[in-house]
């Protein structure tokens, strides 16, 4: 098995985990209602967006080598630290749905009976889930060997976060007041004690 060989399927798996850890909590979710979002043009761009970036074009390179002309050839150690960097990733995903539980959405969404969690992995991050795409999308960069493709996920999603952060919070504020503003000074938004 050749270091890129190894690095696609290491990506798929990482899809495949993704899907597996995100689907129950998905179906958990439609049947509590929505009392509040902030879906629409907007938010269906960023997503397609990061859905772009992280899913649609390092799936064409696995399933076809496109873009070929921006391939190289990576170590054995990068394969390495990606395959660290996913489970790290996944890991972390997993704890930021079973924190949320009930209050999970895919979207800008507030639900009936929305409680503020702050308890679990939500203590010391805001945005663990965020915290866990970007490292979802490091880890496509490590092993996807195509600089397109590979690089797609930071951009994608980068595009999704730099956005979708300040409508997120402050429609966090609006709902929780005081409460909210007091997490936002004791935490940090996706990287402790830095940002």
């Amino acid at each position: 098995m050749t270091p890129i060989l190894a690095g696609k399927i290491l990506w798929v798996l990482t899809v495949v985990g993704w899907y597996v850890i995100r689907y129950p909590f998905e179906r958990r979710a439609r049947r509590n209602r929505v009392a509040r979002t902030r879906r629409g043009v907007p938010e269906t761009i960023r997503m397609l967006i990061s859905l772009s970036g992280l899913g649609i074009l390092p799936g064409l390179y696995v399933a076809t080598g496109f873009p070929r002309g921006a391939d190289y050839s990576p170590s054995w150690l990068q394969i390495g630290l990606g395959l660290l960097v996913m489970i790290g990733a996944l890991a972390l995903f997993r704890l930021t749905h079973k924190a949320l539980g009930k209050m999970w959405s895919v979207s800008l969404d507030i639900r009936e009976r929305h409680e503020l969690v702050t308890t679990g992995i939500y203590r010391r991050l805001r945005h663990p889930m965020y915290s866990a795409f970007w490292m979802m999308a490091l880890a496509q960069t490590l092993l996807i060997p195509n600089l397109v493709a590979g690089l797609a996920g930071l951009v994608g999603f980068g595009i999704l976060f730099f956005s979708r952060i300040g409508p997120e919070e402050r429609m966090m504020e609006e709902t929780f007041g005081a409460a909210y503003r007091a997490y936002c000074e004791r935490t940090a938004r996706v990287l402790p004690g830095i940002y």
